[in-house]
């Protein structure tokens, strides 16, 4: 399992913001992106998305990394 975490800073707004993002193997032989994002220091939302493949989950996770990378996210 592979956990990509990311943080945005901008003390100038006080915003201090995380995603945190992992793929896990479900029990059906599908797999899951599972995200979690929120203020630093507080419980985040999390939300899961199931997918056929573990190549699908990757890419996915992949694609979302580059969004949240041209927003800022290091």
């Amino acid at each position: 399992m592979n956990i990509v975490y990311l943080q945005r800073h901008d003390t100038a707004k006080n915003m201090h913001r995380f995603y945190q993002m992992h793929i896990s193997p479900g029990i059906f032989g599908d797999w899951w992106l599972i995200r979690e994002w929120g203020r630093v220091g507080s419980p985040g939302t999390v939300r899961k998305d199931w997918f056929d493949s573990e190549e699908e989950a990757v890419a996915a996770s992949k694609k979302l990394r580059d969004v949240k990378s041209k927003k800022g996210y290091r």
